[in-house]
């Protein structure tokens, strides 16, 4: 029994002095990703592409506009043949519309995944060489964890910026300004 108790002791004193050697990392990886230079060409792309999705959009909506109201101005002219073939083309148009809305987000989804992978693997490598190299156990994402203490985990953000070659002076904040004069430029 007394053998017991000291072996009890004895791995609980192993497994507390173990636990105050654990090193714990945390980093944001929103900001790596978002703030990477590779980031800003496929923002870029990204744009064109949405711009593009919305003139085409655009245009498929005026020219059903064009054959609706041609449709309500001579509907009381045609014959019960033709006012029926209208109808169907009307409704054959608006169901193409329609597939395009759909097709369009799921081609413009898949073209941020394929252009933002990259950039989230360049990332997460950045991450796990400079946790290897400085023996962490854990790195958190900041932005998934509920808590953490600052003054016990290491905050890897700035090295992996560098590491990514993310210039010290590019903030979230100013891409964000970055983002909104841009919008501003091509409403004007």
């Amino acid at each position: 029994m007394k053998k017991l108790i000291l072996l009890a002791a004895a791995a609980a004193m192993t497994l507390s002095a173990s636990a105050q050697t654990l090193k714990f990392a945390h980093v944001n990886f929103t900001e790596l990703v978002t703030l990477a230079p590779e980031a800003d060409e496929a923002r870029k792309v990204m744009n064109a592409s949405q711009k593009e999705a919305e003139e085409t959009f655009q245009g498929m909506y005026e020219e059903y506009q064009t054959k609706v109201t041609q449709y309500q101005q001579k509907a009381e002219s045609w014959t019960p043949a033709v006012r029926q073939s209208k109808e169907k083309e009307l409704s054959d148009f608006q169901s193409r519309i329609q597939e395009f809305q759909q097709n369009i987000q799921q081609e413009l989804q898949q073209q941020q995944q394929q252009l933002m992978g990259p950039i989230q693997e360049k990332a997460m490598k950045a991450v796990e060489q400079l946790a290897k190299e400085g023996g962490y156990i854990y790195v958190f994402d900041r932005s998934q964890v509920l808590y953490f203490d600052p003054a016990q985990s290491t905050d890897l953000t700035p090295a992996a910026r560098k590491a990514m070659n993310i210039p010290e002076s590019r903030t979230l904040e100013s891409l964000q300004a970055e983002l909104q004069a841009q919008a501003q430029a091509q409403q004007q």
